[in-house]
C-alpha cells in the first residue's frame, strides 16, 4: 500500500491537493478568483504524475497502482491509460520522426507562437488513432485490460458529471456551471494543453537522429521541483523506466554530449525569447539541428507507424505499460 520510493509520498500528497482545492472553492466560490490558478498547477502536476506512473509505477501493489491511475485521471483531464499507446508505445519508439503521433512538424517545421498554441489540437487529433487501435486490440485480445480501461473512462467521465451536478445542487444552474468550469474544467484543459505544449517545446527543432541531442531539457531546480523532474527530457528518453528522482544524475552523465542550445535554465526566458523577441530578431530563435526529423540520414532505416501491439507493453504494474 506504500509508495515504492520515499519521494513519492510527495507525489501522493500532490494528488490530494486538487480535490481539496475543489472542495474549498465549491464551498466558498468567492475564493475562485484567488485559487483557480492553483488548481491549474496541481492539475498539471497530476498530468506529470500520470506520465511518471505509466513509466515507473508508484506502488508495489498492482491494484493500488490501478486505483491510483483512476484517481489521477480525474484531475489530469483524461484517462491516464492513454499515455501507454500514445507515449510509451509510440512517442518513445519514433521520437518525433515519421510514425510519431505527436510529431512537432506535421504541417510545418516553423517554430512560432501560432504553431505552439495550436499544437494541442493537432496532436490530440492524431493521438486518437493509437488510442483507438489500443482499445480495439485490448477488447479482442485482453478482456481484463479492456475492462480496466473502460472502468477508467467511466470513473473519469462519471466524476466530471457528478462534480457538475454537485455544483448545480449547491449554487444553481448558472453559478454552479461557473464554479465547475473554473475549478474543474479549466484546470483539466490547462493540464492537457500544457502537457502537450511541453512535448512540443522539448522536441521542436531538435535532432531526432542524434544519440543525445534529440530532446530539449530545462534544468531549472524550481521547475523540476514543481514538475517532478520533467525538465530532464533527454535523460528521460534514454532512461524511460527509471524513477523521476534519478533523472538529474542521468542528465549529468550525458549533458556534455548534448548540443548546448538544448540545455536551458529557464523555460520562461526561452518562451519570451522565442515568441516575443524572435519575431523582431529572427536570429534569436531556434534553428533545426541535424537533417530534420522528416529527412532521414543516409542509411537510416525508415520505420513506419505500426499497429499498436498491446503485448509490447511489458509488465507495468498498472496496465502492463511500456517504457
Amino acid at each position: 500500500m506504500l509508495p515504492r520510493h520515499r519521494a513519492d509520498y510527495r507525489t501522493v500528497l500532490w494528488t490530494i491537493m486538487p480535490p481539496a482545492l475543489i472542495a474549498l472553492q465549491y464551498a466558498r466560490p468567492g475564493l475562485i478568483p484567488y485559487l483557480w490558478w492553483v488548481s491549474c498547477y496541481f492539475a498539471l502536476a497530476c498530468g506529470v504524475i500520470a506520465h511518471n506512473h505509466n513509466h515507473c509505477p508508484t506502488f508495489r501493489d498492482k491494484r493500488m497502482n490501478q486505483a491510483f491511475a483512476n484517481w489521477i485521471s480525474i484531475f489530469y483531464g483524461y484517462p491516464s491509460f492513454a499515455w501507454i499507446p500514445t507515449h510509451n508505445l509510440n512517442h518513445h519508439k519514433y521520437l518525433n520522426t515519421e510514425g510519431d503521433a505527436t510529431i512537432t512538424w506535421r504541417f510545418t517545421n516553423r517554430h512560432n507562437a501560432l504553431v505552439a498554441a495550436t499544437y494541442f489540437f493537432v496532436s490530440s487529433y492524431y493521438q486518437s488513432y493509437p488510442i483507438k487501435e489500443f482499445l480495439k486490440k485490448a477488447k479482442a485480445n485482453n478482456p481484463a485490460l479492456h475492462r480496466r480501461v473502460t472502468t477508467q473512462y467511466f470513473i473519469w467521465g462519471g466524476s466530471y458529471a457528478a462534480l457538475l451536478v454537485t455544483a448545480w445542487a449547491l449554487h444553481g444552474l448558472a453559478k454552479g456551471t461557473y464554479v465547475a468550469v473554473m475549478t474543474v474544467g479549466i484546470p483539466a484543459f490547462f493540464s492537457l494543453w500544457t502537457i502537450m505544449l511541453f512535448n512540443y517545446e522539448q522536441h521542436v527543432h531538435t535532432d531526432s537522429w542524434s544519440e543525445h541531442s534529440h530532446s530539449r531539457s530545462f534544468v531549472s531546480p524550481t521547475l523540476n521541483f514543481l514538475l517532478f523532474n520533467n525538465g530532464y527530457h533527454a535523460a528521460h528518453h534514454e532512461n524511460p523506466g527509471v524513477h523521476w528522482t534519478k533523472l538529474p544524475a542521468a542528465h549529468a552523465k550525458i549533458a556534455p554530449e548534448i548540443h548546448p542550445s538544448l540545455v536551458l535554465d529557464s523555460v520562461w526566458w526561452y518562451w519570451f525569447k522565442q515568441y516575443v523577441l524572435t519575431p523582431f530578431a529572427p536570429s534569436l530563435g531556434t534553428v533545426q539541428l541535424g537533417p530534420g526529423p522528416q529527412h532521414r540520414p543516409q542509411g537510416e532505416a525508415l520505420e513506419t507507424a505500426a499497429a499498436v501491439d498491446i503485448g509490447e507493453a511489458g509488465t507495468n504494474a498498472e496496465f502492463a505499460g511500456a517504457r
